[in-house]
């Protein structure tokens, strides 16, 4: 039993047969959900859909606490996924009532059938505007049927009403659900509730497409909209091959086994997949998939605890952004790994030229260190921190198996960004001076070096700009500070070699965005 906060209202909508308190007295007796004064809202214990119930009730004064007293339970038939509903004995002054409350055509069918058509009329008008429906029934029961099996009490049961309860998705959904398109990430839609309701909520949220304009027929697309009766027929093969080949699915009316099924069959393929849940019904995907994400407000304890990572606010949103702040990750790795590597190639330089062509060395150990450690260090740890870029959620999710150190990366590091680094200052070297690499190229691996520098400026990331006036500074130092330059065996550069020291990170970015508009747009 989890604790949830709820406002002062529920919106309901109430097909009336036996009386508007009636029905909602009866359902809330059918309920294992309590209500708590708490400040100016009221705090709910239980599941959501009967916690809605109750506030209902209280915010019609119907007495609700006294009607309990008068009938105290004396047994309950709990809910499963299988049944679909659930009931309760009560004590009345006419004897014993049984109480049931589940899915409407489930529950209609153990019902009378004067009305039954009319009720599914109104269950399909109200499931295709999105409402959640409820269908309460109840009969008297004599004294020796107390302890009758659940099949056998639950038969020619009178029906009170329907009610439906509405949860209307968050606003930043839909643009969600459009960035997860964008970014190559399938979202397939797996519910426990009635096909009708699925779909009007899928067309809510932009995963399904929505109807044509006067078309109000009540009938789930059988191609986008899959039931848990429907997908008991299908094979482990043919539902593999519908993953696989379409996109944006509903499957409605879920047990707790199909969504498992589900979950395997898409790892299967080969995906990775991320479920999330928060019910007890949840668990058994929620631990399956690569990743399992429970909701942090109304998810169970089972839920959570099965899950890999708990959704503080309940939010589809926010599971979007985290993707793309871990691509994000993923991206600023790609940056400076480069940045890191390329300097490789021309420290090696000046040693196989000492070799070669037997001229001395340009660079003495203590140089070495004083580039690897003294100017790569923060640069690299400010483009570790960039933030993501714009583009990242219009690129296809990366491989699974994808290392992040891969040839592409390994051919710019060292033929592009170290081949043209290594030249430079070779030339320079031969010229009487030497130089520094600069890692502005490093922002991005598709962008142009100038563009980052026009869109992102100084203000997105100081830390770069701190790391590169940091390199500049212990350059400097190299240089001209008379203690450091003996160390590290430095002499200050000659005044004419200066332009060519500005020109010499331009070669390097320049190289740098030749390879990149050579990449496939």
């Amino acid at each position: 039993m989890e604790e949830i906060w709820l406002p002062q209202a529920a919106e309901k909508q109430v097909i009336d047969r036996g009386g508007e308190a009636e029905l909602l007295l009866a359902a809330c007796l059918c309920s294992n959900a309590q209500l708590k004064a708490s400040g100016d809202g009221s705090r709910a214990l239980g599941d959501p859909t009967e916690t809605a119930l109750l506030v209902a009730a209280q915010a019609r004064e119907l007495g609700l606490e006294v009607h309990q007293q008068r009938h105290p339970r004396s047994r309950e038939l709990p809910f499963d996924s299988h049944r679909r509903r659930m009931s309760v004995i009560v004590a009345t002054e006419a004897g014993l009532q049984l109480i049931t409350k589940g899915a409407p055509l489930e529950l209609l069918e153990r019902c009378s059938p004067e009305g039954r058509a009319q009720a599914v009329a109104a269950n399909d008008d109200l499931a295709c505007r999105g409402y959640r429906v409820i269908a309460v029934a109840q009969r008297r029961l004599e004294a020796a049927e107390g302890q009758a099996p659940a099949d056998q009490l639950e038969q020619k049961l009178s029906l009170l009403g329907l009610i439906a309860l509405y949860d209307p998705p968050r606003p930043e959904v839909p643009e969600a659900i459009r960035q997860c398109n964008q970014a190559g990430i399938k979202v397939t839609m797996v519910t426990g509730d009635y096909g009708l309701t699925a779909q009007a909520i899928a067309r809510q949220i932009g995963l399904l497409d929505m109807p044509a304009k006067g078309d109000n027929h009540p009938q789930a697309d059988p191609v986008r909209v899959i039931q848990g009766d429907q997908l008991e027929l299908i094979s482990d093969v043919h539902l593999r091959q519908l993953l696989k080949y379409r996109n944006r699915l509903v499957f409605a009316r879920m047990a707790p086994e199909q969504k498992l099924r589900l979950v395997q069959a898409y790892r299967s393929l080969g995906e990775v997949v991320a479920v999330t849940g928060d019910g007890v019904n949840d668990a058994p995907a929620l631990r399956a998939a690569d990743v399992g994400i429970a909701m942090g407000l109304v998810g169970t304890d089972v839920a959570r605890e099965a899950a890999d990572v708990v959704l503080l606010d309940d939010n589809f949103a926010t599971i979007v952004t985290a993707v793309r702040f871990g691509r994000g990750v993923v991206a600023n790795i790609r940056k400076f790994l480069p940045y890191v590597l390329a300097s490789n190639v021309a420290e090696m330089a000046p040693f196989l030229a000492m070799v070669t062509v037997q001229i001395p060395a340009a660079l003495t150990v203590l140089q070495i260190l004083a580039v690897d450690l003294g100017t790569d260090l923060l640069p690299a740890l400010g483009l570790g921190a960039e933030a993501p870029e714009s583009g990242l959620m219009r690129q296809p999710p990366r491989r699974r198996s994808a290392p992040l150190l891969d040839r592409p990366l390994m051919l710019r590091a060292y033929l592009v960004l170290g081949l043209s680094e290594a030249v430079v200052s070779m030339t320079a070297y031969l010229l009487s001076w030497q130089q520094q690499g600069v890692g502005m190229a490093c922002r991005s691996e598709h962008r142009s070096a100038f563009v980052n520098l026009v869109q992102q400026g100084w203000r997105r990331n100081p830390l770069l700009w701190l790391g590169i006036a940091a390199e500049i500074l212990f350059t400097a130092l190299l240089l001209y500070w008379p203690p450091l330059a003996r160390l590290a065996a430095m002499v200050p550069i000659d005044s004419r070699a200066l332009p060519m020291i500005l020109l010499a990170p331009l070669v390097v970015m320049l190289a740098d965005d030749w390879r990149k508009s050579r990449l496939p747009a």
